[in-house]
């Protein structure tokens, strides 16, 4: 889809949806020498709209870690009067903007953002998925890049019981890694198991928002439910105690990718914003 330039004055807001392979990156956000998702963005749009000292007061919904994967990732952008005239007959299509990003970085969507929409602060959730092959699941080389390997079977149903027990608004200290003045309390929504008809296993995990590491903590608690090291009862204090313990392993991140992030009808998203501000202003870390 092509959005055609603006010609008001201000600042003109464009909604950027996009997938990614993270495999490459060190993750989302712009840092100096290293390969990000961001960085290889911002590079793009400079060539469109020129260089830009602020990166275009870029806000990402999902930030993901390195080596994290995104089926559907959200960002925005502003735009001035100054940078839309570059485009003079030209549109900000998907298609111009794809064609000067590397293969591993896709733009499906480029829209002009509706009244009151922030990428991150109007979001009101976040979805991830995240794979594994144990030894019940048929080997796919191609899958390697994207699916964490363990060689013994896992019980679904033990990791479903488990992941039960761990649902509602909550103190994730122990899944988190701790950062000063930050909140770890977290609305999980759903966190639930199921086998592909390939044999891998699919986590699927929603919530208000996440802490840093926490979706890899998960996965690697129920992963310690599969094996039968952990029960749902003793993942349920862990969870209570809201402290940091060697029970269970943060996985890797390759395996996970964030799947989408929801955001409320348009009369609500500067509602959302304002409230999720306030909410960030106790040092709260979404991802």
């Amino acid at each position: 889809m092509s959005v055609p330039a603006g010609k008001s004055g201000g600042l003109t807001r464009f909604r950027i949806d996009l997938a990614y392979d993270g495999t490459d990156f060190v993750g989302w956000a712009k840092q100096p020498k290293l390969r990000t998702v961001q960085g290889e963005l911002l590079r793009a749009l400079e060539q469109i709209f020129g260089s830009s000292a602020d990166d275009f007061f870029m806000r990402v919904g999902g930030r993901t870690d390195a080596g994290v994967h995104a089926d559907h990732q959200v960002c925005h952008i502003d735009l001035t009067s100054t940078q839309l005239k570059r485009l003079g007959r030209n549109s900000f299509s998907t298609a111009r903007l794809n064609s000067l990003l590397p293969g591993d970085v896709a733009i499906l969507k480029i829209t002009k953002a509706p009244k009151g929409f922030d990428a991150r602060f109007s979001s009101i959730g976040r979805s991830y998925t995240y794979a594994i092959a144990d030894a019940a699941c048929k080997p796919n080389p191609k899958q390697t890049r994207y699916t964490l390997s363990i060689p013994k079977e896992l019980s679904v149903e033990k990791m479903n019981a488990a992941g039960k027990k761990l649902l509602g608004l909550r103190d994730f200290g122990a899944f988190c890694r701790p950062r000063p003045g930050a909140t770890t309390i977290r609305n999980l929504r759903q966190l639930s198991v199921r086998r592909s008809k390939e044999g891998q296993i699919l986590i699927e995990v929603s919530a208000d928002a996440f802490c840093h590491n926490m979706v890899r903590a998960l996965v690697g608690a129920l992963i310690a439910a599969g094996q039968g090291r952990i029960t749902p009862s003793e993942l349920a204090k862990i969870q209570q105690e809201a402290k940091s313990t060697s029970a269970f392993k943060v996985v890797v991140p390759h395996g996970q990718t964030l799947t989408n992030i929801s955001y409320p009808p348009s009369r609500d998203l500067a509602k959302q914003a304002e409230k999720a501000r306030n909410m960030r202003s106790l040092g709260e870390i979404s991802v």
